[in-house]
């Protein structure tokens, strides 16, 4: 019971404000051609129905589209994602393997040497 007083209460002030909000000449007249505009629109979709249902199917349709294609590309992201996950290792071992290489004081005598006997 006390639900059904709350949104009442919630829709009388509303009403309330929207009446107020009507003492300002420019609300009004803004007001006044929204509503003109939507109930053009609203006749020429009644008077054209068939018109309406083809443009409802064509949105449809390019929604269905589009998610189609963002469901392709998500899964395209998700293949280089795990292929990455699995790359990544292998990376880390070559630089891993490459810096202990130049690391090695054997090889870095070598290189000395063979530096400064050219």
């Amino acid at each position: 019971m006390s639900s059904s007083k709350f949104w009442k209460g919630v829709i009388l002030g509303a009403m309330a404000g929207g009446a107020i909000s009507l003492f300002d000449r420019t609300t009004r007249m803004s007001v006044k051609k929204n509503i003109q505009y939507t109930s053009g629109k609203l006749v020429y979709f009644a008077k054209h129905p068939q018109e309406t249902i083809n443009t409802v199917k064509e949105t449809s349709r390019k929604i269905q589209s589009t998610m189609e294609e963002v469901g392709a590309e998500v899964s395209f992201i998700a293949e280089k994602i795990d292929e990455l996950k699995e790359l990544t290792p292998q990376v880390a071992d070559l630089v891993k393997d490459t810096k202990d290489a130049f690391n090695n004081d054997e090889l870095n005598d070598k290189v000395v040497r063979f530096v400064v006997k050219d």
